[in-house]
Formats: C-alpha cells, sequence, structure tokens
C-alpha cells in the first residue's frame, strides 16, 4: 500500500514532458520512465561557463557535489564579473565582503557569510560542510577557518570596483539594483547521472550595503535548498525578500505538494508580490527571480521584472533561457 509520502513523491514528478509510459495503480497518475539526467542549471549570463565546468564533471558520471562546486568557481574567480567573488563590488565601508552556502543529496550543508580576503568562498563553505560540527561561519571566524584550512589571502577589491565605490561615495546614495545591471548572485543546482542533487549559491551582496550586511545567499532555505526526494532552488535578487517567505525551501515544498518547478516558482514569486503590496513598497524597485529542477529532470524559472535569464546544460546543450516575469 502506497504511503501518503509515497504518493506525494509520485505526485511531484507526474505530468513532466519528458518520455512518459503507464499510469500508477494506486495514484492514476502518469508517472516518467526516463529521467533527463545529468542536468545542471545557473542563474545569469555567467552561468553559460559555469554550468561548462559543471557539465565536465557530470557528464563523466561525477558527484553533483562537485559539479555545482566547480561550476560557481568560475565566476567567483572573475575578476570581470563585480557581484561574485574576486572583483565583486564593496559594502559602503569598502570591504568586499563575501557569502555562500552548499548542500548535499544528504541534506549536509556548509555557509559562510561576511568572508574577506577569500577568492573561493563556496569552498570555505564546503570545508565547513565536511571539516565542523557546525554549518555556518561568520565574518573574522569565517576568515580564521579558511586560513586554518590553507585558503589563500587575497586582496578582492578590483581597481574598476574601488572606482565605483569613490564615486559612490560623493553622494553615498543607497539605490540597490539586483537585475541585468547587478546580477548579485550565481545559483546553481544540478542532478547528476546517478540522479543525486546538490546546490550552491555565491554572492558579494548588494554594492555598497552595510557593512554586515547578509542577504539570503548564505541561508540555506533561503537562497537554496535542496530534498534529493523531490527537487532544488535557488534564488537570486533583493534577499531580503527571498529571506522574507524563506523562499528556496517554500520553492521544493510546493513541487512537493504536486507543483511543477515552474508552477512552484510561479506561486513563490506571488507571496513576494503579495507581500510587497501589503507593505506598500514599490514592485518596480525589487528583483527576485527563482530557478527550480525536479527528479524527473523538469525545470522552471520565474521572475517579478524582465531582465533575469538563467542557463541549463542537459543532452540538449547549454542555452541562456530569459525567465518568464510578472511585470509586463
Amino acid at each position: 500500500m502506497k504511503t501518503r509520502r509515497d504518493f506525494i513523491k509520485t505526485a511531484a514528478v507526474a505530468g513532466v514532458g519528458f518520455a512518459f509510459t503507464g499510469v500508477n495503480a494506486d495514484t492514476n497518475l502518469t508517472i516518467p520512465t526516463k529521467t533527463n539526467k545529468p542536468i545542471v542549471l545557473s542563474t545569469w549570463r555567467f552561468g553559460i561557463e559555469a554550468n561548462v565546468a559543471a557539465w565536465n564533471i557530470l557528464s563523466q558520471n561525477g558527484r553533483a557535489l562537485d559539479a555545482v562546486e566547480a561550476g560557481v568557481k568560475i565566476p567567483e574567480g572573475d575578476p570581470t564579473e563585480r557581484s561574485v567573488g574576486f572583483g565583486g563590488r564593496p559594502d559602503r565601508d569598502g570591504h568586499v565582503t563575501l557569502d555562500a552556502c552548499i548542500m548535499d543529496e544528504h541534506s549536509n550543508i556548509g555557509s559562510v557569510a561576511c568572508l574577506e580576503h577569500i577568492k573561493h568562498p563556496i569552498s570555505v563553505a564546503r570545508a565547513v560542510m565536511e571539516k565542523t560540527p557546525h554549518v555556518m561561519l561568520v565574518g573574522q571566524g569565517a576568515l580564521d577557518f579558511a586560513l586554518s584550512q590553507g585558503f589563500k589571502k587575497e586582496n578582492l577589491l578590483v581597481a574598476e570596483s574601488e572606482k565605483e565605490w569613490k564615486d559612490w561615495l560623493k553622494k553615498s546614495e543607497y539605490l540597490p539594483k539586483a537585475n541585468i545591471e547587478n546580477h548579485d548572485t550565481i545559483g546553481m543546482i544540478a542532478m547528476d547521472a546517478n540522479g543525486n542533487l546538490s546546490g550552491a549559491c555565491t554572492t558579494s551582496g548588494m554594492a555598497f550595503k552595510m557593512h554586515g550586511r547578509v542577504g539570503d545567499s548564505p541561508i540555506i532555505g533561503a537562497g537554496l535548498y535542496v530534498d534529493n526526494e523531490i527537487g532544488a532552488a535557488t534564488a537570486t535578487g533583493h534577499g531580503e525578500e527571498v529571506i522574507r517567505i524563506a523562499g528556496a525551501h517554500l520553492v521544493v515544498e510546493l513541487m512537493r505538494q504536486g507543483k511543477s518547478p515552474q508552477q512552484a516558482c510561479e506561486e513563490a514569486v506571488q507571496r513576494i508580490i503579495k507581500l510587497t503590496k501589503s507593505r506598500n513598497k514599490n514592485l518596480t524597485d525589487i528583483q527576485v527571480g527563482f530557478i527550480a529542477l525536479n527528479k524527473a529532470g523538469e525545470y522552471g524559472s520565474y521572475c517579478i521584472q524582465g531582465g533575469f535569464n538563467y542557463a541549463i546544460y542537459d543532452h540538449n546543450g547549454n542555452r541562456l533561457i530569459d525567465a518568464p516575469y510578472y511585470l509586463k
């Protein structure tokens, strides 16, 4: 006899448009006979290059966890990418502070926040996950741990970012953008050839934020969530709004209830829209986007306003997709 949990797991992958045959006799739901795997999704245009690094691992039957770490390290290490890692824009005090988290198929998690001087915070987050009894380290403690693990201390403030910061200081107006003008985050979710899911999320946060500000990116359940029975989701945009609804966890739970990844992303965005309106805030001032992947390899995305795109790499190749959005 099917349990309620078995029913939910079946419903979460029902209706996927990928190689279907047959009907489950207990639930009367169509179920997939073939899963679209391996597959990797990541946020924004720089996800194309990140996906290549991830696919190099996935296509060799590598683990999803290794793939997402390798993938997001590409923009982390690129000084021309101004919202992730090395080259990220500083806070209002001129400090480049980085946030990251990682999660595997066993619900192992690691996170760092307000980390300075380390080019690859995602690898520090993984070290927190694998080498400490904790799940999050912040600030000086995160830096001390990173140095103890052999990570190299570096100056992450590149000349272009320093110039922008000094120009900003002339007025010191905090008008954050987290859309095409300031990508803000790379989130990556993947399923490997064994059908296991993992995810990673890393950012330098909003440009010219208050020193010590932490957004959604390093918070498991907000910027990233993975449930190996159901699916995975990650977010980008204004982190305060994502935290408000525990966004990535919400998307995964909606998939657990039977919604497709696309439907789950849309409902999560609608919740943000409703709360924003209830607080008399202007929707045009914020951007939030979600991407999601379920266990059948079906994926989806949705955002508040136009400008957000995401990259997907599977057996059909690597391509960039403009996400559908609410504000027209």
